[in-house]
């Protein structure tokens, strides 16, 4: 099941044979699930940062359940940290979701360039692999960071809530060629 592409033709109506998406076969070399997690202090407004971790347990069950490598790489305050992988998760431990706490900044440039970096290590390792990059934030971001060349797929899932929303993730998914979806789309 190609669950980012089905979502995507889902949007905000209940789900339907119409809307699924399947991969007509596996990657020869594999998949990478790489995941970005924006711990900011804006995520933990309204619960998000809780909701994006528990997206994230989901999303770990999935990767392992088709046997695919995953990453964990989050970001916020000054600091970004690689918290998992890559790997394939054998089995989900809450552990790895339990000390990333929010606050402080958005470095989103930075977790991104730490992103990149992990992707073109996989991309050296195994060529054949396909690499997604899913970025779990709400962009509350000035800045504008750069696109990953190794992603071979990019998925933004948008945090953002509020009656002032800036975009930022839609505008990034725009012009980067990225799916653009929200955490309710992801759940279902």
């Amino acid at each position: 099941m190609a669950w980012p592409q089905t979502f995507a033709a889902k949007r905000r109506q209940r789900l339907r044979a119409e809307h699924l998406r399947f991969v007509p076969t596996a990657p020869q070399g594999g998949v990478l699930h790489c995941f970005l997690l924006d711990c900011s202090g804006s995520m933990l407004a309204g619960q998000r940062l809780a909701l994006a971790k528990g997206l994230l347990v989901a999303l770990f069950d999935r990767a392992s359940s088709a046997r695919a490598e995953a990453a964990l790489v989050g970001f916020g305050g000054t600091g970004v940290e690689l918290r998992f992988g890559p790997a394939v998760p054998r089995w989900w431990n809450e552990r790895w979701l339990r000390p990333l706490g929010g606050g402080g900044g958005t470095p989103l440039a930075a977790g991104m360039r730490r992103a990149g970096q992990l992707l073109e290590r996989a991309a050296h390792r195994k060529p054949l692999q396909q690499r997604w990059l899913w970025v779990l934030t709400d962009g509350r971001s000035g800045e504008l960071p750069v696109r990953p060349a190794q992603a071979d797929q990019i998925v933004f899932v948008d945090f953002e809530r509020g009656a002032i929303r800036l975009g930022r993730c839609q505008q990034l998914a725009e012009a980067w060629g990225a799916m653009w979806i929200t955490p309710e789309e992801l759940i279902g």
